[in-house]
């Protein structure tokens, strides 16, 4: 399976809309993960791919809070579930 990166497309509180590649689609319950800079520390927030919405898109649920997440930054896709 191809662990492309995908981009952020929606942020609404802890879901998270996400557009990979067609041929890099996360499979439910992978986690994802995205960087933030918030007042100059970098933080890792982890999201669980919930469901998938076609047209390349999931939706995920963050684990902890999506402040300082935007439009177009970058997600990874870890190619295995939340441990």
């Amino acid at each position: 399976m191809k662990t492309s990166p995908g981009r952020i497309v929606k942020v609404a509180g802890p879901v998270v809309d996400v557009e990979f590649p067609a041929d890099a689609m996360p499979e439910i319950y992978t986690a994802l993960e995205m960087d933030i800079v918030l007042e100059g520390e970098t933080s890792r927030i982890v999201a669980e791919v919930a469901q998938h919405l076609g047209g390349g898109r999931v939706r995920a649920v963050a684990m902890q809070g999506t402040d300082g997440l935007t439009r177009g930054a970058e997600v990874r896709n870890t190619g295995s579930p939340i441990s």
